[in-house]
């Protein structure tokens, strides 16, 4: 396994940044607002910065943010499939983002990339590579689905065709409400611990999926953004951005790390939704749009 450099890593580094710009104005041209900047800085080391937009024309929350931190001791989160490395001096940094659109019929979609290197002094640095995409709609599309997911087949294929199905399979089962039993969307691909096989080849496939990701996602929102809807989808979407809610708070592995390393609080929790509901024992209406979610959509398929 090829050693980071000094200079490699600060290639991730140049290029997140770069990544995050590119998003953000790409996200300002569609919605027609600014985001608002939010630099930051960490005590043990490090910072930030959060690009958010709430109550936009087309997204009524999201927000992107780029962070490189630093810490002594890598916490029990980032060292939960290597133990050994737990106490490690360890760097992170990535770019991450979650967008909640207003409309019921347009998606919500959650995204990220990042690095981790952690470092012992007379021992070969660890570091690793990890991130992807999904999506999660409320109003299920058939071309949606596949559109998403056969970019990120793109993005994948080109490096090793063997990636986008195994980081589908990892999709399906991480984005997974164990107390539900159910998905949270409809997937897309995640990775994580990424090594093998040189450290070139696993950044530049972390490059295509980052990369990847305006072509995903912008052209289902340009086609969902201005649907007609009502009070009765509002209400369908709010309950279903429960769901979210509750993968964050209970199982997401990125939102643990942040609170376990002493992250920035406003930052590791912009991605949950604005306004949210949640019902006892609810079921949608038999031959509904809303029942057509749960048999069609939030069900592992192969999309591609």
């Amino acid at each position: 396994m090829a050693t980071p450099t000094t200079h490699s890593t600060a290639a991730v580094k140049a290029y997140l940044l770069d990544l995050h710009a590119r998003i953000v104005a790409a996200l300002e041209e569609v919605d027609g607002k600014p985001f608002v900047t939010d630099a930051w800085q960490r005590q043990e080391g490090g910072g930030g910065i959060s690009r958010v937009i709430e109550e936009g024309n087309v997204f009524e929350r999201g927000g992107v943010n780029f962070s490189h931190v630093v810490g002594k001791n890598l916490p029990p989160s980032a060292a939960a499939n290597r133990p050994a490395i737990a106490g490690r001096a360890w760097e992170a940094m990535g770019v991450s983002l979650v967008l909640h659109p207003r409309n019921p019929y347009a998606p919500t979609t959650h995204m990220n990339v990042r690095f981790f290197n952690a470092t012992a002094e007379g021992q070969e640095p660890v570091w690793w590579f990890g991130g992807g995409m999904d999506l999660t709609p409320y109003y299920g599309f058939a071309e949606d689905a596949q559109h998403f997911h056969q970019t990120c087949r793109d993005a994948l294929d080109p490096y090793d065709e063997d990636l986008y199905p195994h980081f589908k399979r990892w999709c399906d089962e991480y984005f997974y409400l164990k107390h539900r039993s159910e998905p949270r969307g409809i997937g897309g691909i995640f990775f994580d611990d990424f090594n093998e096989p040189r450290f070139d080849t696993c950044f530049a496939v972390q490059r295509s999926v980052g990369d990847r990701f305006l072509d995903a996602y912008l052209p289902i929102l340009q086609r969902r953004k201005d649907a007609a809807y009502g009070e009765r989808e509002r209400d369908f979407q709010a309950y279903r951005r429960g769901r979210y809610v509750e993968f964050n708070l209970v199982y997401d592995r990125g939102t643990l790390f942040g609170l376990q390393s002493g992250g920035r609080t406003e930052s590791i929790l912009m991605s949950l939704p604005p306004i949210v509901k949640w019902r006892y024992d609810w079921r949608p209406e038999a031959g509904s749009a809303e029942a057509k979610l749960y048999s069609d959509f939030l069900v592992h398929r192969d999309w591609a």
